[in-house]
């Protein structure tokens, strides 16, 4: 009897330990349904008010085709814009067959071609802009788009290394400047650095990243102003390191590439993705490094420069740090 009535007290401590345990797990879910509803609610609130539908694109070449895909892949409409009509056919060319191939609905209806820089910011909630590393070319395009553009049109620049701050001073929509920095190819580096002006909004900051979240990248969210970004902060001293061990005739090419393959096991080496984003842009960059920090460390090796002025670019033109049996068209 004493051990039956142990037994039992036993068991009713445990139920109630059990049925407390319970309480605590059924409050928590609650709680967190409470939360993903209040989210939803929130989410759905910022689509409603800050909703994107159309985006223009200033710059139909290598970048600027690549954003537009991507972009058109996730159901956005896109004013497609170049100064140059031949290599704007090329890329709806391209994008559309890449459409048709992800088997998306009515891929020629997704990109509507312009001819004329005021109409990209035809019924546009954001404007992209993606042409050279030409910081006097980019402030004239957004003068331009400033003009142009609504009052609730978000303009971004895709510059690899020029903080939007840089061109702010041509524009008097100073609070819905964004960096909106992509990584090619956008398949392989789904990630955007974004960045404020010294005058951006937090609603237009926040509408950023919710947008490049609905695009499936990640945002690479810069809390304070820096010439690089994030990851092309990292990538600027990489590839400065190599470019000064090949000019310096420490190691070829081939092996510098193979090193960094073997430890990072990525499929391409430094020159090899310099030669994709084309020698050109990426001596832009490393002057625009240059330009800002005096450095004389900073400043890219004359043979890298001869490169350039020699019109070997990489695989656009079939010779860069490798040779190419074909242009990119």
């Amino acid at each position: 009897m004493k051990l039956l009535k142990r037994l039992r007290n036993f068991l009713s401590k445990i139920y109630f330990i059990l049925k407390y345990l319970i309480s605590i797990v059924n409050i928590h879910i609650k709680e967190t349904i409470l939360h993903d509803k209040l989210d939803n609610i929130e989410n759905k609130g910022l689509n409603m008010l800050n909703q994107i539908k159309k985006v223009g694109i200033v710059g139909s070449g290598f970048m600027g085709r690549q954003i537009a895909l991507w972009i058109a892949s996730f159901g956005y409409s896109i004013n497609l814009y170049d100064s140059n009509p031949e290599v704007l056919k090329k890329a709806e060319s391209f994008i559309v067959k890449a459409l048709q191939r992800k088997n998306i609905d009515d891929p020629q209806g997704k990109v509507q071609l312009i001819s004329v820089l005021d109409n990209v910011a035809t019924n546009a909630e954001l404007i992209i802009e993606a042409v050279p590393e030409d910081l006097d070319l980019k402030i004239e395009i957004f003068r331009q788009l400033d003009r142009s553009s609504s009052s609730t049109t978000i303009l971004a620049t895709n510059s690899s290394s020029f903080p939007v701050s840089y061109i702010e001073d041509s524009v008097i929509k100073k609070q819905r400047l964004l960096n909106l920095h992509f990584y090619p190819p956008i398949h392989e580096r789904p990630m955007i650095d974004i960045m404020r002006g010294s005058e951006t909004s937090d609603e237009v900051f926040n509408q950023g990243i919710e947008w490049i979240k609905s695009i499936e990248c990640y945002p690479l969210v810069v809390k304070k102003e820096l010439m690089g970004f994030v990851f092309n902060r990292i990538w600027h001293t990489v590839k400065k390191e190599c470019i000064h061990m090949w000019a310096g005739e420490y190691a070829d090419i081939e092996t510098i590439d193979k090193a960094w393959q073997i430890f990072t096991g990525m499929k391409m080496g430094p020159f090899q993705m310099m030669d994709g984003i084309g020698l050109d842009v990426a001596y832009s960059v490393e002057m625009s490094y240059y330009r800002e920090s005096g450095d004389p460390k900073d400043k890219p090796p004359k043979a890298f420069e001869d490169m350039v002025k020699n019109g070997e670019l990489g695989l656009k033109t079939g010779k860069g740090f490798y040779e190419y049996r074909r242009r990119l068209k």
